[in-house]
């Protein structure tokens, strides 16, 4: 299936009130999305792009489950969910037709035009070329026919390093290859530059945050694995040599266990792995030492171009000379064709003229180069016409020159003045020093920002070196991570609590905040300044979702905290991202409550309401997954008080939304129903207002329980509606938790509604997402919903198996909110293989279970299915004893549609009885509160038994 863009132009489909843009997956009526599962969309999009024509049912198969064997049953329930979400034979509308023998047929009339529409899209997505991969060369020398050669053997081979020594160009060309290239992956292209870690077991994170993942687990590898998938996707991994052995097993793995992935590394080694091609990226071509060459015949070879272009650059306007010629040749030479060197020499020609130039270059590098032309490593070709240009420099460039190479990656103006100012080199010096330097190539400036600027890594590395001889490296780090601290301290959009904001431009500061972390909390470092910068950094690392690594840090600083630093706001701060991290790598254990505890502890010591909240709302999520209903309920309770006080507005909507949820589990429907409708009017008040909360919105938490609660209620219609519009809202905003909360708990409600071909789809979404973001939970509850399904539809033996697994992950996680309703339905497979006196044991523990936690929502359905193993058994009276029990808990919570189901199992029984008219009178004084939700497969039951009855 092609893996299709967002903001591109691209051609879209008109039918009926209908509108498909095949490139974004999107269907529309009229400006509502239509929700559609992915194979049910692929079957539109391959018939609408062929109305009019029969698409045989082979063909139809062979588009949408490419290299895997399916059977025509599951191409007729995805045909069959098609036609329901199109309203497929309402009022004479007709989609799709079935060609008996032949296959289906796209039969409505169809416009095609073209469009521009921008959605949210879950998975690998782009929405900028430029977010993935840097602009390349306007003009690029030499190197033409290597970015051909490489594309095709990358496309051959899928995985190539390019290897040649620094300076070379190997950046230069990967980025040329990745663009070449971006068409044919669909701009699934995604550029990492390797160069900003000083930890080689951040390489999978850092990979996996140029992808979009959010990293939630302590292998991130296995969760970028299954992120990636099946899908065709081209990861470029730019100066792998000083993190070589893990991306050398990253790229393995890859290549290995991603079937469409390729791999074009940059190194100056090879990374000596199975599956690697290597392509050794030579110097540029030289003319040859010949004193006879023209001008012309030396602008024929790329290294001679790419001087005079770069020697234009800095001024030189006259055009090479016969004269020249030769000069401008051996400068070449000597310089080895390496194109970073070259480009220094010819930085100086503005100012020295072609013939200057070659003098310095004589006399500097004579003894250097002494007796060696191809003997010597190609890098120390490099280092020494650094030397050279570094002493070239003033006094005053040299300082600032050293002083800056303690920067990893990008750095503002503002950050070199305040790290390499002081008495001897004031801040106006700092920026004529950092103008100069930019000027002769030493630091260059981004491509998207020329106010942000960064070290080549070949520079950087010498201009480190000569700090450590002058002895103030750690006097410059220190100040480098007091910069990082008071940026992050001060900067609201980072420090804010609970709005949500897109930080992915400050992405590049993670390189310089992790060099200032591990040099502030090493043996040379200032434990005091490294304790503020891990505070200060703590939530730029949540909402970049690099949770594990947040999580080390915040262990590590705390382990360092000093008497003075204990009961502070830093250590809150700290405790906090500790508990949130932790949560979501480590599970739900005693200790993570206890981290949220003394967090709660410490804000209320520092008067810190906000923070409570924050608090509070990681404890409730805490106590909800773990089953603790009634805990969750206190603390939003607890929550609110504080909201109200601290006249905070996000935490007044969270305390609504979630105090609906805890209703809801605990049974108590009409309350639940007051607090998410509260909400939802709360967020509508405040207009663009987000309730978010690390990637958990409220209002599509709400909207949830308010569905579920609805339904429950006898509301079956209001439900799906509103279940629809939660799993729309979530998806558009593409939070990974908030899209498979919604797609779990909306599958729940539509097996509850007997929906099997639309609740098969979403089931299917959910793990698949979940699997992709590495979100362990919620693969495993919907693996529990296929085996609910499973069961449902009669295939019991295979249902078990599902529900089993998905148990076992679920109690391992202690993810307990879950785990009695599934347990119920575990009985439920019990009783119709027969294993009835498992099915009796089993059911009564998912009853206790449910009684002792407080998630008393399942209890009627549980009561029911106890009722249908004790008939089983041929104990009638203890039968209709659990339904008297199950309806009377029923009633007492509001559930009108548990009480329905208990009703017509009563009515069963008393049918066989012999009592049809109690049984007919009992049923419908139920059947008859309803006023909606008549095509649910309940009251289709429901009025069929009736029928029956009279």
């Amino acid at each position: 299936m092609n893996d299709h863009r967002n903001s591109q132009f691209k051609d879209a489909f008109s039918f009926g009130p209908f509108s498909l843009f095949a490139a974004e997956r999107l269907l529309k009526k009229g400006d509502e999305p239509i929700p559609l599962g992915g194979r049910a969309l692929d079957v539109l999009i391959a018939l609408v792009e062929r109305a009019g024509e029969v698409v045989a049912h082979k063909e139809l198969i062979s588009s949408v489950w490419p290299d895997v064997t399916v059977e025509d049953a599951n191409l007729r329930a995805h045909i069959a969910a098609l036609r329901k979400a199109l309203g497929d034979g309402r009022d004479g509308a007709r989609y799709v037709t079935n060609i008996s023998g032949r296959g289906y047929c796209f039969v409505a009339p169809v416009t095609r035009s073209s469009a521009r529409q921008t959605v949210p899209v879950t998975g690998i997505t782009t929405t900028e070329r430029l977010q993935n991969l840097p602009p390349r060369l306007t003009r690029m020398v030499g190197r033409d026919n290597t970015v051909r050669a490489l594309a095709q053997q990358l496309r051959v081979w899928r995985f190539v390093s390019i290897v040649g020594p620094g300076g070379v160009g190997k950046t230069t060309v990967a980025i040329s290859v990745a663009h070449m290239l971006v068409d044919g992956f669909h701009d699934a292209v995604f550029f990492i530059d390797l160069a900003a870690l000083t930890d080689p077991q951040l390489v999978p994170t850092a990979v996996a945050s140029a992808l979009g993942l959010m990293v939630q687990s302590q292998d991130p590898l296995a969760g970028l694995l299954a992120f990636i998938g099946d899908r065709k996707i081209l990861l470029v991994l730019d100066n792998c040599e000083h993190v070589i052995g893990v991306a050398a097993a990253l790229a393995e793995r890859v290549v290995s266990e991603a079937r469409q992935a390729h791999i074009l590394a940059t190194s100056r080694e090879a990374l000596r792995v199975e599956s690697e091609h290597v392509h050794l990226l030579y110097s540029l071509d030289c003319p040859p030492e010949d004193a006879g060459l023209t001008a012309m015949e030396v602008l024929r070879y790329p290294a001679a171009q790419l001087f005079m272009e770069r020697a234009a650059a800095s001024g030189h306007d006259a055009a090479l000379s016969n004269i020249d010629a030769p000069i401008v040749a051996r400068i070449c030479r000597r310089l080895d064709g390496v194109a970073l060197a070259i480009e220094f020499a010819a930085g100086r020609v503005g100012s020295l003229g072609i013939r200057g130039t070659a003098e310095l270059l004589d006399s500097r590098f004579s003894l250097l180069w002494h007796g060696r032309r191809t003997a010597l490593p190609r890098h120390q070709t490099l280092n020494a016409m650094l030397d050279w240009s570094y002493n070239l420099l003033s006094e005053r460039e040299k300082v600032v020159l050293c002083r800056l190479s303690v920067f990893v990656g990008d750095f503002t103006l503002q950050a070199a003045r305040s790290v390499a100012s002081d008495t001897k080199v004031d801040e106006a010096d700092v920026i004529d020093a950092v103008a100069s330097l930019v000027a002769k190539s030493l630091i260059c400036t981004t491509v998207l920002d020329e106010s942000t600027y960064r070290l080549l890594d070949t520079t950087r590395a010498y201009a480190a070196a000569k700090l450590a001889e002058c002895d103030e490296a750690d006097r410059i780090a220190r100040r480098h991570a007091i910069v990082y601290s008071k940026f992050l301290e001060h900067d609201e959009i980072i420090q804010s609590l609970f709005d949500e904001h897109d930080l992915s431009g400050y992405a590049p500061h993670i390189g310089n905040v992790r060099a200032a972390l591990g040099w502030a909390l090493s043996g040379r470092g200032d434990v005091a300044v490294g304790v503020e910068l891990a505070a200060w950094a703590a939530p730029l690392f949540v909402k970049l979702s690099l949770l594990e690594e947040c999580r080390a840090w915040c262990e590590r600083t705390l382990a360092a905290l000093d008497d003075a630093s204990r009961g502070t706001r830093l250590e809150m701060i700290l405790q906090e991202a500790l508990a949130m991290s932790s949560m979501f790598t480590r599970g739900h254990s005693d200790q993570v409550r206890a981290q949220y505890e003394l967090g709660l502890a410490l804000a209320e010591a520092c008067q810190d309401e906000v923070r409570q909240l924050r608090l509070l709302a990681g404890l409730n999520l805490f106590l909800t997954r773990r089953g603790d209903i009634r805990g969750a309920l206190a603390v939003a309770e607890r929550a609110g008080v504080i909201a109200v006080a601290a006249k905070h507005p996000a935490g007044a909507v969270w305390t609504e939304c979630w105090m609906g949820g805890a209703h809801h589990h605990l049974g108590d429907q009409a309350a639940a129903q007051l607090h998410c409708e509260r909400g939802l009017a709360l967020t509508a008040e405040l207009g663009a207002f987000n309730a978010n909360f690390f990637g958990f919105d409220h209002r599509i938490s709400a909207l949830v329980f308010l569905a579920r609660t609805l339904w429950l209620r006898g509301f079956s219609d209001q439900a799906l509606r509103i279940a629809q519009k939660a799993i729309g809202d979530a998806a558009s905003r593409s939070h990974p938790f908030s899209i498979c909360f919604s797609l779990g708990y909306a599958s729940m409600l539509l097996l509850w509604a007997g929906d099997f071909p639309g609740v098969s789809d979403l089931i299917e979404q959910l793990i698949v997402h979940a699997r992709r973001y590495s979100i362990a939970p919620y693969r495993a509850f919907g693996i529990a919903l296929k085996g609910e399904l499973a069961i449902a539809r009669d295939e019991p033996e295979a249902g078990l198996d599902l529900l089993r697994s998905a148990l076992e992950t679920l109690r391992a996680q202690e993810f307990d909110l879950l785990i009695p309703g599934f347990i119920g339905v575990l009985a439920e497979g019990l009783r119709k293989t027969g294993q009835l006196e498992e099915a009796l044991f089993t059911i009564n523990g998912a009853i206790a279970r449910a009684t002792n936690s407080g998630v008393e929502m399942d209890l009627p359905e549980l009561l029911r299915i106890k009722s249908q193993v004790l008939a089983a058994r041929h104990d009638r009276e203890s039968a209709v004893n659990c339904l008297t029990e199950a309806l009377t808990v029923a009633r007492a919570q509001s559930a009108l549609a548990w009480e329905l189901r208990s009703t017509m199992a009563l009515a069963r029984m008393l049918s066989e009885d012999g009592q049809r008219d109690q049984a007919r009178h009992t049923l419908a004084l139920v059947y008859d509160r309803f006023t909606e939700g008549f095509e649910t497969t309940d009251l289709r039951l429901a009025r069929a038994l009736l029928e029956d009855l009279r």
